[in-house]
């Protein structure tokens, strides 16, 4: 008799702990962003936190912290409790190129996990439709002949829209001036005021502004156009070759979450990003949908992290 109530309770505390080890979520999710609302990581953020709380039965916010090169919201998760319940909707942008330009007080490589690829996306060159430029030829003509005219916009230092700026400069002997947004949404409104003119903003974030004849996209900075943008050149296509550049969009949990609170995560966002509406969607801001395992998309992060710092040290490009 002993026995048996013996094997009958390690059986219940069995159950109880894989009850517990499964149970997620149980208080509300943050789901931390580096920029502010209207960009292009707030879009895929607040996607991501309607699919979630749908499938998950809890509640997932998103939580804007822009600044910093997109390092605020990553400081935060990285240093938040390891329970899962603080996730980070990370870009390369401060996971891969900020880094190497901001003290920081966490590892961006050590501190954080990956969950997964959301989708890449193609930086594209826009100009404000009052500029007098169709085309890269007559835009890098006009910055020749009126360089203190020019300014390009970036959501942040350290952005991939400011080393995109920068390579642009060098690969076209133009000079343009820099001036840094805390966020994509609040550059595209000088750029519509004319204040500023250009802008290598991803298209993710910049493709509303486009289909509502705000924006002239002029070109794409990666090696294949964007099926989004057919009719738009390759900057290589436009007489402009030496770079490239896109933006991913990634998700990552605080380093020591337990591994079956990141399988579940893991599991969860290869679901989502499948499914056919969010496929169109994420299709229809430019992007490439994500298709890697968590491995290979922390590979591809750690490459990144190397190829960004050694161009950031032959541009000397500084804070």
């Amino acid at each position: 008799m002993k026995k048996h109530f013996a094997c009958l309770f390690a059986a219940t505390l069995l159950s109880l702990s894989a009850v517990a080890q499964t149970t997620y979520p149980t208080k509300p999710v943050k789901l931390m962003v580096g920029a502010g609302a209207g960009g292009g990581t707030d879009i895929i953020a607040r996607m991501l936190a309607e699919k979630m709380t749908e499938s998950l039965k809890g509640s997932f916010i998103v939580e804007n912290k822009p600044g910093a090169s997109n390092t605020i919201a990553a400081d935060l998760t990285a240093k938040a409790a390891p329970d899962g319940h603080t996730l980070l909707v990370a870009t390369n942008t401060g996971q891969a190129i900020a880094p190497h330009l901001i003290k920081l007080s966490f590892d961006p490589m050590k501190d954080l996990t990956p969950i997964g690829l959301v989708v890449t996306v193609p930086n594209v060159l826009v100009v404000g439709s009052n500029v007098p430029a169709n085309s890269v030829k007559e835009l890098v003509a006009l910055m020749k002949a009126k360089p203190q005219d020019f300014k390009y916009a970036s959501s942040g230092v350290g952005s991939t829209q400011h080393i995109a700026g920068e390579g642009f400069d060098i690969a076209a002997g133009v000079k343009s001036i820099h001036v840094p947004y805390k966020g994509s949404a609040q550059a595209h409104l000088d750029i519509i005021a004319g204040n500023v003119q250009i802008m290598f903003d991803t298209t993710s974030s910049a493709m509303g502004q486009i289909k509502a004849g705000k924006f002239k996209p002029l070109a794409v900075t990666t090696a294949q156009r964007s099926a989004e943008l057919p009719n738009v050149p390759t900057l290589s296509e436009a007489g402009v070759s030496g770079f490239e550049m896109s933006t991913w969009y990634g998700v990552f949990v605080t380093a020591g979450t337990p591994p079956d609170v990141v399988a579940k995560l893991q599991t969860e966002l290869a679901r989502i990003i499948k499914l056919p509406d969010v496929q169109t969607k994420l299709k229809g801001l430019g992007g490439e949908p994500g298709n890697m395992s968590p491995d290979e998309f922390s590979k591809m992060n750690k490459q990144d992290f190397e190829k960004f710092g050694k161009l950031i040290k032959q541009a000397n490009i500084k804070m």
